[in-house]
Parts: structure tokens; sequence; C-alpha cells
């Protein structure tokens, strides 16, 4: 009986028979099903989806034709970075890095970020972020969004000025820890406003807000709120990518728009960051180290399909290290990640990776 090479979650090869193969697909679409409360794959999506795991070449794409756009979080420190980061140490400035990927890689879209990669952080040394913007802009042609993350864990004690919620929750302060909660949200919207006003100031393409929601619920509702004041007082483009599959209720009573947020997965997180007015959204599936990697990319292109069905924007899923059908290893396998985008890009419909 043949068997066929793939991965476990966590990136150990393994070998499955095209039946047992099938009976993963099932299983993990299945499951997304369940819990999103979706309709699974239909039986030919499973059958190209077995072709896509029994092709028995290392490396596989898509059709001349259906290319889509790629576009980046973390930007240059993916050369930059130390590999526990991803990155692989090449000692190149910022925008040195934007020009590789321009002008070596045939980057679709590139962002500058900041080492620290989160808005309060970049808030203090905003000027010295502008003229690294400008400077970016005027030596490339590709769009450059500015990257950082909401993370409001940073407005939280010992980072912040407000009690930690994962203090005073177990000591039975749940009042104030809500109240926390609710007072980073207003510190980081205003936060992430004066950043991205900043930098349309010196003619930034647009803001990508990265791993949206770590921090909960109150993460992802001043996420909203802080794309809805940037499409209104500038003319960037904003990208939004999720950090988890749906969102956690750190809080619990928040809401956007008389929708409470707590435990909305991708198909429903998507309809909300359209009202806010976000030009792009990237969602995110988790992948399970412990299941196979046929179980984990059926269920994430359950999920994303049907988020791509009820979108009236680009849908740019996040693929790489440990979501989107991708196994958990900081250097993803090329043979995984080929099959799961292009599984994203025939199967699920996405607009771009």
């Amino acid at each position: 009986m043949t068997k066929h090479l793939t991965r476990r979650g966590d990136g150990a090869l393994i070998e499955m028979t095209s039946e047992e193969i099938m009976a993963a697909l099932e299983a993990g679409t299945q499951d997304a099903a369940d819990k999103g409360k979706i309709d699974p794959l239909s039986k030919d999506d499973l059958e190209r989806l077995l072709d896509i795991f029994t092709d028995p070449n290392r490396i596989v794409s898509v059709e001349q034709g259906e290319e889509v756009v790629v576009t980046h979080d973390i930007g240059t420190l993916r050369v930059m970075g130390d590999q526990g980061n991803s990155g692989v140490g090449i000692p190149l400035s910022r925008l040195q890095g934007i020009q590789v990927h321009e002008r070596g890689f045939c980057a679709d879209t590139m962002e500058l970020g900041h080492i620290d990669y989160s808005f309060k952080p970049v808030k203090p040394v905003i000027a010295m972020e502008q003229q690294e913007m400008e400077n970016a802009l005027l030596s490339t042609v590709i769009p450059l969004f500015y990257g950082a993350m909401p993370n409001l864990g940073l407005y939280y004690s010992p980072d912040g000025p407000f009690g930690n919620p994962s203090d005073l929750l177990p000591a039975g302060k749940v009042k104030e820890a809500y109240e926390a909660q609710e007072s980073a949200v207003e510190h980081a919207v205003r936060d992430m406003v004066y950043v991205g006003e900043k930098l349309a100031e010196v003619g930034c393409d647009g803001i990508n807000f990265d791993t949206t929601g770590a921090a909960g619920d109150p993460d992802f509702k001043a996420t909203l709120h802080a794309v809805e004041h940037l499409k209104k007082s500038t003319g960037l483009s904003v990208q939004v990518g999720m950090a988890g599959e749906f969102v956690l209720g750190m809080h619990g009573g928040l809401e956007y728009k008389g929708q409470r947020l707590a435990g909305l997965y991708c198909h429903q997180q998507v309809g909300l960051m359209e009202d806010a007015g976000a030009d792009i959204f990237g969602p995110v599936v988790n992948t399970k180290p412990s299941k196979d990697m046929p179980w984990n990319l059926a269920r994430a292109v359950t999920f994303v399909k049907a988020c791509v069905e009820v979108s009236n924007i680009p849908i740019h899923v996040n693929m790489g290290m440990g979501v989107g059908g991708s196994p958990v290893f900081e250097t993803p396998p090329i043979d995984s990640v080929s099959r799961a985008s292009k599984a994203m890009v025939t199967i699920a419909k996405v607009d771009g990776l």
C-alpha cells in the first residue's frame, strides 16, 4: 500500500496512506464545522486536498494565473532577526532589508517595523520612525505598510500603568480587572491613532495591525476603534491580522456596535473589521502540534473559506509558523507551507497570503 510523506503539526515527518489522509481531512473539516457552526468542505474540496497531499513533488504551487498578492508582517526583521524569531541574522539596516525584499525577493508589498513591534514603545520614538519611513518611501516603489502589534499586555503592570488582569482575576478582584482592561483600551486607541496619523504625515501607504486580539477581547476592541479613527482622519490603507482563531474572552463583556466580541471566529470577526473600515483582513487558524497536517489544513481551509464567503474586503490569510495549516515550527518546512498556501488559494479562494 502506497504511503505518502507528510508531517505532524510539530513539523515531524510521518507517512500516511491515501485512506488515512482522507480520514484526517474529513475529521479536520468536521471539527471546524462543529466549532464555528459553518459548513464542512465539500467532497470535491476534500478530493482536491487529497491531491495536494499526495502530490509527489516536494514543493507544489498554483497554476499560472492563480497567483495572489503577498503581504508581510514583521517585515525586515525576518532578515535581520535571530533564529528564535524566524530570522536569519543578516546585519542589514531596515531600509536595506526593504530594498532586498523589493529588488531581490520581488515582494508585492513590504513593511517597516520597530524592533519592539508594538505601538506603545513606538510612540516615544515616532519622529525617528517617520524619518525612516520617509527615507524608505523615497527609495522604493512597492507599497509600504508600517507594522506593529496593539499588544494590550504592555499597558498592564509591570510594564504599564494599570493592574494586570492575570493577577487581579485569581485574587477575586473582578471589578478591578474589568476596569484595568477598559482603561487600557482607551490608552491603546490613543497611542495607535497617534502613531498612525504621524506616519500618514510622511506618506506611509498603510498600517498593519498585526497579532490583533493577542490580549483577548479588549485588544480586539481597541484595534476596531483605532481602525475606525484612522480611516476617518487619514487616507491610510489598513490591514488587520489576527492573533488567534477566535477572540479570547479576557473581559467577556466588551462589545462593538452591539456585537459581543468574546468567542468570535474569523467569519464573524471580518464583518466588524469591515464596519470599522479595514481594507484587508488576515484571519488566523491555529495548528495543533499533536495532529497531522491533513487534519490541520482541512480545518484551517474550512474556517478561512467561510470567512472569504462572507467578506466584502480582501482576505490575506495568516500563513507560517503555527497558523494557516503550517507546522508549529519557527522556520516551517516548505513542503507543508507550499501545500497549505496552494490549498488556501485554490479551495478557500483567498485574495492574498
